[in-house]
């Protein structure tokens, strides 16, 4: 019974520590952001980045299938009326503990991150509220990068088929980012495909992190041209970029800076198509004018894009979309889904301090 309240107690602590240091964004960037969570985190992709499976996912199948088992038997416990006040008490409490588990486990091992000063702070950038004008001159550097790129970027499109040109590719983006900005410094890679990647084109994600393995998963169903932006993506979290927006931007730094003329395309293909929903709502004859710039090529890659999507669209997509911006929202990202969108600001805010030749 002591062992109980003992562990009780510890995971009370610490998840009431959690919860105070959040609110110092100094002390989290300080402390955790960069000191305790590059450790923990490396120490997990040492441990597991050099399995070609993925850990996270077979963990994940196995909290699913005991959820299942478990629901199962509380049912027939109570369709054989095996229940009363006794049962129910000791079941709220065995739930209540794997919550307080699950809480203080997620923000130790990388949720913590939601709360530092993040890539901005880091870059010094001032991101604020920017004008029609100035996402307009960021957009137009971007139609000239993808205009410059689209031809490079079909040469070797289908080597990307080959998972490990797609990983390889994306860490040594992030190594030749590292020369100039040593935050982004990656070692000990541990990016794989999903499991559940057609899964995922149903539910509607291309990526995710696990943070309770350290392991970057990718969609690797989804059209060739997405998955370069979406590795980089998936790494600025393992970096402890948890915010989506910030996550972006570091994917976005990351993929700029390849030798690879498919990722650095692939980073500017999501990032008009993120700056494109804003001007659109503003201006959409604006928007107009931008699209009819691009190159046919890129417009026959927007259209596969729409279709795909449109094919696997499906009710269960919305609300997992629904939960999952209730989520974003849970954990310091106000706009929800639109949390990915609001790179743009970063982006402006970069383009005001370096120029048009950073973009």
């Amino acid at each position: 019974m002591w062992r109980k309240k003992t562990a009780w107690l510890v995971l009370l602590g610490l998840a009431i520590f959690i919860k105070i240091f959040s609110l110092f964004p100094d002390a989290v960037e300080r402390y955790y952001a960069s000191g305790f969570y590059p450790v923990i985190s490396k120490v997990q992709r040492i441990l597991f980045g050099w399995l070609p499976f993925s850990v996270g996912d077979i963990f994940y199948a196995l909290i699913i299938i005991w959820l299942i088992r478990t629901l199962y038997r509380t049912i027939r416990r109570v369709v054989k009326k095996q229940t009363n006040k006794k049962y129910w008490l000791q079941a709220l409490a065995q739930l209540g503990f794997i919550v307080l588990v699950v809480y203080v486990a997620f923000n130790l091992l990388w949720g913590m991150n939601y709360n530092r000063r993040g890539v901005a702070y880091q870059l010094g950038l001032k991101v604020e509220r920017y004008s029609k004008e100035d996402l307009i001159h960021v957009m137009q550097q971007v139609v000239v990068r993808l205009n410059a790129l689209d031809s490079p970027s079909r040469v070797n499109r289908e080597g990307l088929l080959r998972k490990r040109n797609l990983f390889n590719g994306a860490t040594a983006a992030y190594d030749q980012l590292a020369r100039k900005e040593g935050q982004f410094t990656y070692s000990f890679s541990s990016v794989k495909p999903s499991l559940y990647s057609y899964l995922g084109n149903y539910l509607g994600y291309t990526g995710y992190y696990n943070p309770f393995s350290g392991e970057a998963q990718v969609n690797t169903t989804v059209p060739l041209f997405v998955q370069p932006f979406t590795t980089c993506h998936e790494i600025g979290h393992q970096l402890g970029y948890a915010k989506e927006n910030e996550a972006n931007f570091a994917g976005y730094l990351s993929a700029r800076s390849s030798q690879d003329a498919l990722f650095r395309y692939s980073v500017y293909f999501d990032l008009y198509s993120y700056s494109r929903y804003y001007l659109y709502a503003q201006d959409s004859l604006a928007a107009k004018l931008l699209d009819a710039q691009l190159p046919p090529g890129i417009k026959t890659d927007y259209r596969e894009l729409r279709e795909f999507v449109k094919k696997y669209r499906n009710p269960i997509e919305e609300v997992i979309d629904h939960l999952y911006g209730q989520y974003l929202k849970a954990n310091n990202q106000p706009g929800g889904k639109l949390t990915y969108n609001e790179v743009v600001a970063w982006l402006v805010a970069y383009y005001k301090k370096f120029g048009k030749e950073a973009i």
